[in-house]
């Protein structure tokens, strides 16, 4: 069974906050804490934007992979 540190519904977000509020909540975990991410699409986009801000410093994997929901597991390393 997983345990999350913290879960975030993007969809409940305004777009321009979404990303915002992800790596807010992501730099606030202790290392080995996970967040769960859920969203109504593939974050792509964000895995790219994490791999670019936090190289070797996060572990993405996917819960659910839709098509209407996705879930992803982040843990910080």
């Amino acid at each position: 069974m997983n345990t999350y540190a913290a879960t975030i519904n993007a969809t409940e977000y305004p777009p321009h906050l979404k990303h915002k509020i992800i790596f807010e909540t992501f730099d606030q975990l202790q290392p080995q804490e996970s967040m769960l991410l859920i969203n109504d699409h593939d974050p792509k986009p964000l895995r790219f934007q994490f791999q670019s801000t936090h190289p070797d410093g996060f572990n993405w994997e996917y819960i659910e992979q839709g098509p209407t929901t996705f879930q992803v597991k982040i843990s910080k390393l």
